[in-house]
């Protein structure tokens, strides 16, 4: 289906519109196990190729998150001076709150048949370079982040240099970007239960004679700051998938239960995230060596340590498959021509020289950086996409959604990109990072409030100037 671009009723062959399938098409899988190569990119999935049932949300949301990246950002809390039960609660809520706009933009998934930085072009209209470049990027930084554990893990295992280790891994989860939509679902059901296991059997090892903190060493105010940004590190993992939501859902028929849909993934990432940020919050005195010679060390060696080692490795590459199949469709969003499966593999290159980056300094001190930067850019976004996406659903009335009507009706886009860009400037004095503290944060003992105030910002900037224009 052809997308083409209309002013006063006329088409004009010559601009192509951004879903076009002549760029941006190809081959889609037909049904669940069809692992062949999928070439299809943003542009939108016809509604007899859709398949699939809602319950494949959990586990594609549940496996990438069991990695030792949210073990070891879950030490935090305890890092800070919070004791164990006042560490879990902002963990808790932090999750939860971060995890509810991606089940809510998942959703649109199955509506339209779009990705969901492509679905950002009925806000951001040729703005969405921006948002688009962003997502891009940050697809990259979490492979690194993620591949740094990964890489780590396997090198250790099998006795390799560290960086032959995360080529490996970063040539692995390419791999499976470019098989596409299909092989990722089909490896999360796998992982899903081999890895739960695997974490399982790690938290009894791991946790065994270890004792969390029942106390901390942070009163008053430095408490409260403490509080806040542990909240904030636990939300910005889970709301990091917010751009990725509706990418894996839009394969799904467009009459799928949308409530199913919302609670699989919530819970997918909710209870994923909160088990492997707890082991990290019992464990935080024990995981002193953040790397996987640390893990090998404290499971003893031998074939429980090397089994510690797999189950990481594992876990890098159900969650940097998804960052570079997501990565290549934004890479398409900002009007890249390359195949879907092109920019898959070009996601994953690129993570490999951030990793020997990150490896080569103060890893801990810059894998906490990258974290938090990569994420302050997305609350406005969803901010933006939503207020847009419920005016249009205002004026529809329950009716379904046209893109082809939407993409030829044009319509001012600078508002979003306004509201959008004025969002991250509002929110810089509310962030805090090792690499800057804003003057609100510093004041507030360290509480990063950055990503609350950049939703807020955009959300009443964006609301009424949406609201003066026609749906």
């Amino acid at each position: 289906m052809a997308l083409p671009y209309a002013r006063n009723n006329r088409v004009t062959p010559e601009r192509e519109a951004p879903y076009s399938p002549t760029a941006f098409g190809g081959r889609m899988p037909t049904a669940p196990g069809d692992l062949r190569i999928e070439t299809h990119g943003i542009a939108p999935v016809p509604a007899d190729r859709r398949y699939g049932r809602p319950g494949r949300l959990f586990t594609v949301w549940f496996a990438p998150n069991l990695t030792m990246t949210g073990v070891f950002t879950g030490t935090v809390g305890v890092a800070l001076g919070l004791d164990f039960t006042t560490a879990l609660v902002a963990v808790v809520l932090g999750t939860l709150v971060g995890a509810a706009p991606t089940a809510y933009l998942g959703t649109w998934g199955s509506r339209t048949g779009v990705g969901q930085l492509p679905l950002a072009r009925m806000a951001f209209g040729p703005g969405v370079v921006l948002p688009g470049a962003l997502q891009w990027l940050s697809s990259i930084a979490w492979d690194a982040l993620i591949g740094l554990f990964g890489g780590d893990a396997l090198a250790q295992l099998c006795g390799w240099p560290f960086w032959l280790g995360v080529l490996v891994v970063m040539g692995a989860q390419g791999a499976l970007g470019v098989l596409g939509y299909e092989a990722i679902h089909r490896l999360q059901t796998v992982m899903t239960f081999a890895l739960a296991l695997a974490f399982v059997v790690l938290a009894v090892k791991l946790t065994d004679g270890v004792h969390p903190a029942a106390s901390g060493a942070a009163h008053g105010a430095d408490r409260a700051g403490a509080f806040v940004l542990t909240f904030t590190i636990a939300l910005s993992l889970s709301l990091s998938w917010a751009p990725y939501a509706s990418d894996f859902s839009r394969y799904l028929p467009a009459d799928t239960s949308r409530p199913r849909m919302f609670w699989y993934t919530l819970l997918g990432i909710s209870v994923s995230f909160v088990a492997v940020q707890t082991l990290g919050l019992w464990g935080a005195s024990v995981f002193t060596d953040q790397t996987a010679r640390g893990i090998d060390t404290l499971l003893g060696g031998g074939a429980l340590g090397a089994f510690g080692l797999l189950a990481v490795v594992l876990a890098a590459l159900c969650s940097n498959a998804m960052n570079d199949y997501s990565g290549s469709l934004a890479l398409q969003t900002i009007g890249v021509r390359l195949p879907r499966p092109v920019g898959a593999a070009l996601a994953a290159a690129l993570g490999f020289p951030l990793v020997l980056w990150m490896h080569a300094a103060d890893t801990t001190a810059r894998f906490q950086n990258v974290l938090l930067l990569v994420g302050y850019w997305i609350p406005g976004f969803v901010a933006v996409v939503a207020v847009d996406w419920a005016a249009r659903a205002r004026a529809r009335r329950g009716a379904p959604i046209d893109l082809a009507a939407e993409s030829a009706r044009e319509r001012p886009w600078w508002p979003a990109l306004v509201a959008f860009v004025a969002a991250f400037a509002v929110a810089v004095p509310f962030m805090s990072t090792g690499l800057y503290v804003g003057p609100v944060a510093e004041a507030l003992h360290g509480a990063d409030l950055a990503y609350g105030v950049a939703f807020l910002t955009a959300l009443v900037l964006y609301t009424p100037l949406r609201l003066r224009r026609r749906p």
